[in-house]
């Protein structure tokens, strides 16, 4: 391949690319052009992309399905964050000729903030925060306790797992439970198998979502679900945000029936200026942080650059799917 081809890095909100890995590998063969902002709309999309050869794609944060990829003759090479990615159609990248390539990716950062969310709402750190900086009262929330009390996971996989060690080491009592999820697995990683979703919602006092989003899971926790969970419950999301309908959660926020909830994902990001997510009370939220972490930066942009230095040497690397 002659160059320099040009590769557009998109949704670099905080410049983050260049801070966090070493470009010069591809000095003379690529010009590099980071975006800081998000588009959604698919016109605004092609027009942007039409003069570049490589993209860069965080996470699942831009679709790329047919009816754009084939509006974008001159791509040769995708990147995104990550090995899984759902947003992208293989079928029609392969008919156009595109490679696409991941990255690594860690696991352990959503672990931390799913805590750094449970936390924040068992604690109302929040509330007493905003009041300590604005004059408010002194000790306005009561918090809960940790200690004794009973944390339900819905998914065990590798985060899932993960925060169940961690719910162990507070002195919770932690059980899990998920479409396929078996008493054995449960018991490898310590914890109780619940029998049912609806046991488990019933019994916790805090419920944490760690499940893949699939036509089974989609949708799993509605009106229904909300109305199982004790009024002093919390529910935490750094999933995806389509495991649970959001006009039901939205209700149960207004109208009190649990205690609060968290999320780090929703069924549009960036969030609106006008979404009633936004000013929803009892809700602790956090413009889909699980992932950005100057460790996974580093390997997302690092092998980045891996894979297109690959790619043009024409020895590509973690080829997806």
């Amino acid at each position: 391949m002659t160059g320099p081809l040009r590769c557009a890095v998109l949704d670099d909100y905080q410049g983050a690319a260049a801070m966090h890995a070493d470009w010069s590998p591809l000095a003379g063969r690529v010009e590099v052009v980071g975006f800081p902002d998000h588009l959604g709309d698919e016109d605004e999309l092609a027009a942007r992309l039409a003069d570049f050869d490589i993209v860069v794609t965080l996470r699942e944060r831009v679709a790329f399905p047919a009816s754009l990829l084939d509006r974008l003759p001159r791509l040769r090479l995708l990147v995104a964050s990550g090995m899984r990615n759902s947003v992208i159609d293989y079928a029609a990248a392969a008919r156009g000729g595109i490679t696409v390539c991941g990255t690594g990716s860690s696991s352990t950062p959503p672990v931390e903030l799913t805590w750094a969310l449970l936390l924040g709402l068992a604690r109302g750190l929040v509330t007493e925060n905003e009041a300590l900086r604005g004059r408010g009262p002194w000790q306005s929330t009561v918090g809960a306790d940790l200690y004794g009390s009973r944390l339900g996971l819905l998914g065990l996989g590798k985060i899932g797992s993960r925060v169940a060690q961690i719910g162990l080491a507070f002195g919770m009592d932690v059980t899990a439970w998920s479409p396929n999820l078996t008493a054995q697995r449960a018991a490898d990683v310590g914890v109780a198998h619940a029998a049912s979703k609806e046991e488990l919602l019933a019994g916790s006092d805090f419920v944490s979502l760690h499940l893949v989003l699939g036509e089974r899971t989609r949708g799993l926790i509605g009106a229904a679900e909300l109305a199982l969970m004790r009024p002093t419950a919390c529910l935490v999301n750094t999933s995806r945000s389509a495991l649970v309908d959001q006009e039901a959660l939205l209700e149960a926020l207004h109208r009190g029936s649990i205690a609060g909830a968290a999320t780090d994902v929703f069924d549009v990001e960036p969030l609106p200026q006008d979404h009633p997510l936004r000013t929803a009370p009892r809700l602790l939220a956090t413009p889909h942080l699980g992932y950005v972490t100057r460790g996974n930066y580093a390997t997302y942009y690092g092998e980045a650059v891996e894979d297109i230095r690959a790619f043009l040497d024409g020895s590509p690397v973690r080829v997806l799917p």
